[in-house]
């Protein structure tokens, strides 16, 4: 519990009897007859669950110290009661959002008025929870140079080891109307502090510092570590509780904000207001920040594939086109020779057209393709050829203009192409049997193209390859993105993944494909690749597999080394290599060259697999 002021009768009473008659006063409503009637405090306007009982109301004199000043972005000032009640569900802080700058300073304390409310970053529709905020404010100075009260710490102790409760059904799945049960839940816990003075002690690192000036620490160290020093998600109910975002307080251009990788330490005492915002939900915006120690994480480099061993690898570039510096082609295509021992296939996801995003009808992506071919041939790789099918103008999905699309890239001193009848944007490529073996009517070709499936989103390429004479078929992918799915820390619990519905339908296509393949030669080598965005434990994972059609081959992996993303401290599963049944005896690398990184050429790390066909 945290300090013991017990709140009074009256107020209880007042609060109590606003709630009983529907009026969710407690404010001048209901207190003009009540003189003797003691002034609201911080705790009765954020109340025991996440929707303030005062919500909609104006308050009078609420008195707080002043914790927290926010220049920028949504400026305004947290101030925080230094005399607590009784009940850790209810906060002592709460966020006074000023729209100018702030004129009060650290230290202050301050009565305020104003009107309550529930402001969502993001917007409703975004599924994220509220801040409980007084905006609108008359702010009076009462005095100034106070000690602020003690931050309350957030440690592996007291974060609970749930993360939500159920969301309640009669509420579509929302857990606002819930009272919160901090000890019980670490989304309870952390709600329990919107707004308050709160530290954390020495943590991990387990999400780069991003361009946003912001990171991800853990404060439980043991929490589902990865290998490298991250925070393996490895499912729906295993979210990570102990993950925390931090920003901080003062501005960029007056403090730089620290560079840290994955695995690094930030060091002592940070300690600053606990926020809620749309990129990540509760955030700790330090007055007070530790120090970064660096650890000793560097980019992985895979091993050679052996002279009778195929290496097949995917990598998505992240948008790159002709006019992205040359340093970011330089520094793939490094990776391409270094790291990723230049594979024999190399798959790529997010090569846009050669003007970029400028959008003027242009697909071709030749200029794109030769300039990064030419980068790898320049960092010592070797000669690659490519092959692709240009998309119809908009009708791929990502950046208006860009025109992402997978690309074959192929070393022709260790295999070849076979051409057959190469499709175009809306012709789909079939299965055929050829000397009694399966065939592609189109090599390269996209598959089922006019699937609804595919609908403003990339359409497989599949290509046909021979590497010894043996054949090898490669489906490069890269299916539909995760947005406008709602956090973990959403509203509603579980969150609503609305994204999924179109990957479900796009794997099964592919599922379907490869068993077309597999009918015709049920020892067909298969390989189904790339950008899946999903988890390997996911239904879009599940739809690929079925049958027993594919096999997701980093589940080969330990668990602590199932990932190729970071995103918002979670190392994650995107991007996949799936291998059919006469694939066998492989070896699996998910090479970790960015996503733990501050400084990345791409936000994916790619995979390669090796094996003998």
């Amino acid at each position: 519990m945290r300090s013991s002021h017990p709140r009074s009768a009256a107020v209880s009473a007042l609060v109590a009897t606003a709630l009983a008659t529907g009026l969710l006063a407690g404010t001048a409503d209901a207190a003009e007859g009540s003189a003797s009637a003691e002034p609201i405090r911080i705790h009765d306007i954020q109340g025991t669950t996440r929707i303030s009982p005062l919500n909609g109301k104006q308050v009078a004199d609420v008195a707080g110290i002043v914790t927290g000043v926010r220049t920028y972005g949504s400026r305004g000032f947290w101030m925080q009661d230094p005399d607590a009640d009784d009940n850790d569900a209810t906060s002592e802080g709460v966020f006074v959002f000023t729209n100018a700058v702030p004129t009060v300073a650290v230290g202050d304390a301050v009565k305020v008025s104003g009107l309550v409310g529930e402001y969502v970053p993001g917007g409703v529709s975004s599924g994220n929870q509220s801040v409980t905020q007084i905006s609108k404010p008359a702010v009076t100075v009462v005095s100034s140079g106070n000690a602020l009260p003690e931050a309350t710490a957030i440690n592996e102790y007291n974060v609970p080891a749930e993360y939500a409760p159920a969301g309640d059904p009669a509420a579509a799945g929302s857990i606002n109307g819930l009272t919160l049960e901090p000890s019980r839940y670490a989304l309870d816990f952390y709600e329990s502090l919107e707004g308050m003075n709160v530290k954390i002690g020495t943590s991990r690192v387990v999400g780069a510092t991003d361009p946003h000036s912001e990171l991800w620490v853990t404060v439980k160290g043991w929490e589902n570590t990865a290998k490298r020093g991250g925070t393996i998600y490895g499912s729906y109910e295993s979210q990570n509780t102990g993950r925390l975002q931090i920003q901080q307080l003062a501005p960029i251009a007056q403090q730089p904000f620290p560079v840290a990788n994955v695995g690094d330490k930030l060091t002592g005492t940070t300690e600053g207001p606990l926020d809620f915002n749309q990129f990540g939900g509760y955030t700790l915006v330090a007055r007070t920040l530790g120090t970064v120690k660096a650890g000793t994480l560097a980019p992985e480099k895979t091993k050679a594939q052996a002279a009778n061993e195929l290496a097949v690898a995917t990598y998505n570039v992240e948008n790159l086109d002709p006019s992205d510096p040359q340093e970011k082609f330089d520094n793939l295509a490094k990776a391409v020779v270094a790291n990723l021992a230049s594979p024999d296939i190399l798959a790529l996801e997010e090569i846009q057209d050669d003007n970029g995003a400028k959008n003027d009808g242009t697909v071709s992506a030749e200029e794109t393709i030769k300039k990064f071919t030419a980068a790898i041939v320049a960092a010592g790789g070797p000669a690659y050829q490519w092959r692709t099918v240009n998309p119809e103008n908009n009708k791929d999905g990502g950046e208006p203009g860009g025109n992402i699309r997978q690309v074959f890239l192929f070393n022709p001193a260790r295999v070849s192409f076979t051409d057959r009848a190469a499709g175009d944007s809306v012709t789909p490529t079939g299965v055929t049997q050829e000397h009694g073996k399966a065939a592609l009517t189109h090599s390269p070709g996209r598959i089922d193209p006019a699937n609804p499936a595919w609908a403003d989103s990339r359409k497989p390429l599949a290509g046909e390859f021979v590497f010894k004479g043996k054949t090898v078929f490669v489906i490069a992918n890269h299916f539909g993105s995760k947005g406008g799915d709602e956090g973990l820390t959403s509203v509603h619990q579980p969150p609503v993944r609305s994204s999924e519905a179109k990957r479900l339908l796009q794997a099964q296509a592919v599922n379907g494909f490869v068993k077309q393949l597999l009918a015709a030669d049920k020892n067909a080598s298969v390989l189904a690749v790339g950008d899946i965005n999903d988890f390997e434990f996911s239904a879009t994972a599940q739809a690929l597999e079925d049958g027993g059609a594919l096999y997701s081959a980093i589940k080969s992996l330990p668990k602590a080394e199932r990932y190729s993303y970071v995103y918002q401290g979670n190392a994650q599963v995107l991007d996949q290599i799936l291998t059919s049944p006469s694939v066998k005896n492989f070896t699996y690398d998910s090479v970790h060259v960015n996503a733990e990184f501050s400084a990345q050429n791409s936000d994916h790390d790619p995979q390669v697999l090796r094996f003998r066909p």
